[in-house]
């Protein structure tokens, strides 16, 4: 049970680190208003496509962890 507690925080803290590095941490500054992104899809806020593509890969990582717990109880 501890493996995998362990397995599924390491998994959040990449998933978590994964998300801030690419502004180093800090919130992406502020477009003055009139002059939204183009490239953003209606309705969507920016990089909507890009977290939740992150948020897929941390899901994907937590339930190999739960495989992988799954599997070393029967040991």
């Amino acid at each position: 049970m501890r493996r995998k507690w362990a397995a599924v925080s390491a998994a959040l803290l990449v998933g978590l680190a994964t998300g801030c590095a690419g502004h180093a941490g800090t919130a992406p500054k502020a477009t003055p208003s009139g002059t939204a992104s183009s490239a953003a899809p209606s309705g969507s806020p920016s990089g909507y496509a890009d977290m939740k593509k992150k948020v897929d890969a941390a899901e994907s990582a937590v339930a190999a962890a739960d495989r992988d717990a799954a599997g070393d109880d029967d040991r």
